[in-house]
């Protein structure tokens, strides 16, 4: 068994970190901030993972800004970002734009909201650092749609054969035996 330490990550090492350093602990010190962040992939997917998400990789581009406020730093802004997945209705693919507003405060180290809220409530200030991907992942993952669709008249697919309904046509249909009739199918004459 080994002593070493594996050394906790820097909070500006993250693509998600933004430094509050210039904005001191004045209230009303305002900084407008853009940036683009590679989504993450994996188990930490932003999404309903194989049915609507962040791609792996692409861009989630924040718009925000940045305010000192007595206890604090309030985010407010925007996040967009391009979902992929698959209608749940005929399975086809499917990708959307969407952007979604964000509003967090991240509270400062011993103040007065840090000690009478959990960390789960409000988020905090670390080493004048905050940190906007659980933020952002509530943001857009309250957005998505549980049912994804292609259109909102998409048809689906047929439950008998699982073709698309879409390319069936209106003649599709199916012969349905009522079970109790069925050993009986077997003696009549084949057409």
């Amino acid at each position: 068994m080994s002593n070493k330490r594996t050394p906790t990550p820097r909070p500006e090492a993250s693509p998600w970190a933004f430094s509050t350093r210039e904005l001191g602990r004045r209230p009303g010190i305002m900084r407008p901030v853009t940036r683009s962040v590679p989504a993450p992939g994996g188990d930490e997917a932003i999404g309903l993972v194989g049915v609507l998400e962040v791609p792996a990789g692409s861009d989630i581009d924040l718009d925000l800004r940045l305010e000192s406020v007595s206890e604090g730093v309030y985010v407010s802004g925007t996040a967009a970002a391009r979902l992929e997945g698959e209608c749940s209705r005929c399975l086809d693919p499917l990708s959307e734009d969407v952007e979604v507003r964000v509003e967090e405060l991240f509270a400062y180290p011993d103040s007065i909201t840090e000690e009478t809220t959990d960390p789960d409530e409000v988020p905090r200030l670390v080493d004048d650092y905050l940190n906007l991907e659980q933020t952002v992942r509530d943001a857009l993952v309250v957005d998505l749609p549980l049912a994804p669709l292609c259109r909102d008249d998409c048809p689906g697919l047929c439950p008998e054969c699982g073709g698309r309904r879409a390319d069936l046509g209106p003649d599709h249909g199916h012969e349905t035996l009522d079970p109790r009739w069925a050993a009986l199918r077997e003696h009549l004459p084949s057409e």
